[in-house]
């Protein structure tokens, strides 16, 4: 049995940096992707919507072009397994 929520044991990995804090990133917020682009996982702590798995925290995948309201379709391998995950713009930043 799994004691705690999603964020347990994330507490260094969802802090930001001092000159990150505050305000949102319209434009990091409304990034556009196409289909094929090569995106790195990174979550954006002050937003709890379209966040992934803590265990995914800076895999590298790619986006297959499909989306789920706001959420883009990404494509990454974990261990021998590919895995689709569906993803906020603020939490992906492009390679």
């Amino acid at each position: 049995m799994r004691i705690g929520s999603q964020q347990r044991k994330t507490r260094y990995k969802y802090k930001r940096h001092f000159r990150q804090r505050g305000k949102l990133s319209l434009s990091k917020f409304f990034q556009e992707f196409s289909s094929g682009d090569k995106v790195s996982l990174v979550v954006n702590s002050s937003v709890q919507y379209g966040r992934f798995f803590p265990r995914f925290y800076g895999h590298t995948g790619t986006i297959t072009g499909s989306k789920q309201g706001f959420c883009y379709e990404v494509k990454i391998v974990d261990g021998s397994k590919e895995k689709t995950l569906y993803v906020h713009p603020i939490h992906l930043k492009k390679q």
